[in-house]
């Protein structure tokens, strides 16, 4: 049996859950309109709109017509003083693709010492060699960073020391597939 103050609370339960059903049913319902609506239904008046008298009609000019705009006499074809002629630009000659430098290079006194050189050796160098990892002493997020690897830092670092790269298998620290990715990456000191 219901106390007094349990059963007040199921009634009022009751009806929230009622009209959240009619707030539901009317916003989320797809709204229907009955083509055929019978006899039973009783035509409804529209809306009466209440008109206000209108105003006087204000008097407008009508619009002016379109005066074509004069044109300005055009001059006679009087040679330009050479002064004021333009002169032509010679044609732009097409820049040929890049080559091997074939002179070498030398040293500029606005260029620092050093720069000079980085300069000239990145132009010639080949691809960019790929960074080696010491299993022993890099840090997680090197690690991580290897080509083909993921996240294998962590896992790495936990089972060190290494005597040699073969044991991230013997140790069971990477699958056969990651240590075939990164093996030419990593390497122990």
């Amino acid at each position: 049996m219901l106390s007094g103050s349990a059963f007040l609370r199921v009634v009022v339960l009751l009806i929230v859950a009622a009209g959240l059903a009619g707030i539901v049913q009317r916003y989320w319902s797809p709204a229907t309109v009955d083509p055929d609506p019978g006899p039973a239904a009783v035509p409804v008046d529209p809306p009466r709109t209440v008109r206000r008298a209108d105003p006087a009609p204000v008097p407008t000019a009508p619009p002016a017509p379109v005066q074509p705009i004069p044109q300005a006499p055009v001059a006679s074809a009087a040679p330009m003083p050479p002064s004021l002629a333009p002169t032509p630009t010679p044609p732009t000659p097409s820049v040929p693709a890049r080559s091997a430098p074939s002179a070498p290079l030398t040293f500029e006194p606005s260029i620092a010492a050093g720069e000079g050189e980085v300069a000239s050796a990145s132009d010639n160098a080949g691809p960019r060699a790929m960074a080696i990892a010491d299993l022993n002493t890099a840090s997680v997020a090197e690690l991580n960073g290897l080509k083909g690897g993921g996240m294998i830092g962590r896992s790495i670092v936990q089972k060190r020391p290494y005597a040699s790269v073969d044991q991230l298998l013997s140790k069971r620290v990477l699958s056969r597939a990651t240590y075939e990715r990164i093996k030419d990456q990593v390497t122990v000191r």
